[in-house]
């Protein structure tokens, strides 16, 4: 993926990107959104900048300490504005200062703030933006800690309050298979009712990310900082905001959860993801593990405490995460796994080797015998879809259909960042169009990503 982990950066070049080029861009007089990057430590902060969309001002600032993440940002702004195809015109104030957070509420250069990485704190930094009346579209995590679900509940009250947006980068939402399931499992002549009680769980989802990637053969790498636990947060703290998220979006629609009492923590899982100082060397660069990492270390490894699985429960409804990090892709790509099991059928989104590491959604009747009379239901709720997607179809596979998907649908993920915008400024517009759920069900899935947190020395899985 673009920009994730670090390659070396040309710092005058980089800076040369912030100045912009004539080239078209969204009128100033138009713009809803004047955009202020704070602390940009992970490449989704520059993706929000990827396309310059109508709404947004050309015109943004960047405040951050001088440091290898702010010039890693200004290097891919700077290759925004210049690729070849559909190139960005922005034009970036920079300001590097080791208080980047209190000369920004200072000057206060725009009216939206922009976060991304250095998880701990994010909530902080969230709260005194919301609290010098600037909208935040901040990258996931927002807490990592269930100690900090307080300070996520006064921060989205305080959005309120104020009539600003506060608004979660969600970005799977978009995905084109996760939106389909969606719509099969809200369907219930095709899906039932999903399955309540049984030792299965009514719904797995999992995440598989990989430590290593490349990049045109070579490794990818990654800052130490992105090992620390404690400060960025493990896999189900981190990744796992997604899961959640989804959970509650495809199971419940446009229900408001009560965190407190709607939901039942049954039982977490932690393994860790062992890396010799060979495999640190190759991912990081550095030659021996950094002081600030020496917790993690032992017998000459580092313990990345990085995988969970959580058992849970919403209004009775049986839910498992896993998240994993991974040495190495073998086709150098994550992978997701999403099962919802329902009285009639199941539906399952699947991004194995069979599927040629591509998510491709699945569906197919509890009972082999009742395919002949469920599948015309199936065939109306995909009849309905392709109303709105063009172009879907079904073919039958080994007792299950699958749904086909055209090629134009599948964006890659760079590109839903465009679609998470495009909703931020429709909110900018008409800020009373936030529903009340969605913020609702933002205390409900930090709420479960904490869960899992602990402390002290990690463990081989357990």
């Amino acid at each position: 993926m673009l920009g994730e982990g670090r390659q070396p950066v040309d710092v005058a070049a980089a800076l040369s990107g912030t100045q912009g080029r004539a080239l078209a861009a969204p009128a100033e007089s138009n713009a809803v959104a004047r955009l202020i990057t704070l602390d940009p430590a992970h490449f989704h902060a520059a993706l929000v900048q990827k396309e310059m969309l109508e709404g947004m001002a050309r015109r943004a600032a960047v405040f951050a300490p001088l440091g290898p993440d702010v010039l890693e940002y200004l290097k891919l702004i700077e290759q925004f504005n210049h690729r070849p195809e559909h190139p960005t015109n922005w034009e970036l104030d920079v300001h590097l200062s080791p208080c980047s957070l209190e000369e920004l509420l200072a000057a206060r250069p725009g009216n939206v703030v922009v976060l991304a990485g250095h998880n701990r704190r994010k909530i902080q930094k969230i709260t005194a933006s919301l609290d010098a009346g600037l909208n935040v579209l901040a990258d996931k995590p927002w807490i990592i800690r269930r100690e900090d679900l307080p300070l996520l509940e006064s921060a989205l009250a305080l959005a309120q309050q104020r009539g600003l947006v506060a608004y979660d980068m969600m970005t799977e939402r978009h995905e084109i298979t996760t939106i389909l399931q969606r719509e099969l499992v809200n369907d219930p002549d095709v899906l039932g009712a999903p399955l309540a009680g049984g030792e299965a769980p009514a719904v797995l989802m999992e995440s598989v990310h990989h430590i290593l990637k490349r990049v045109a053969g070579a490794p990818v790498l990654r800052p130490p900082s992105f090992f620390d636990v404690e400060g960025q947060g493990g896999g189900l703290a981190d990744v796992g905001t997604h899961l959640a998220d989804l959970v509650a979006w495809m199971l419940f629609p446009g229900r408001a959860l009560r965190w407190r009492d709607d939901i039942q923590v049954q039982e977490c899982r932690h393994w860790i993801t062992p890396l010799t100082l060979a495999d640190f060397h190759q991912v990081t660069g550095l030659p021996a593990f950094p002081p600030e990492l020496a917790r993690y270390v032992h017998d000459g490894r580092l313990d990345y405490d990085c995988n969970n699985q959580v058992d849970y429960t919403i209004c009775g409804v049986r839910i498992r995460l896993c998240v994993e990090w991974h040495w190495e892709s073998p086709a150098n790509v994550d992978l997701h796994h999403a099962l919802f099991r329902g009285t009639k059928a199941h539906a399952e989104v699947r991004q194995g080797e069979r599927e040629h590491y591509r998510p491709e959604l699945f569906i197919a009747p509890n009972r082999a015998a009742d395919f002949p009379t469920w599948r015309p239901a199936l065939a109306r709720a995909l009849a309905r879809l392709e109303s709105t997607y063009p172009g879907l179809g079904l073919e039958a596979r080994e007792g299950e259909m699958q749904v086909t998907i055209p090629d134009r649908y599948r964006v890659g993920h760079e590109a839903l960042f465009a679609q998470v915008v495009s909703e931020f400024l429709g909110l900018m517009r008409a800020p009373a169009s936030l529903p009340a759920w969605d913020w609702a069900n933002m205390l409900a899935k930090y709420y479960v990503t904490t869960s899992c947190q602990r402390s002290g020395r990690p463990s081989s899985r357990s």
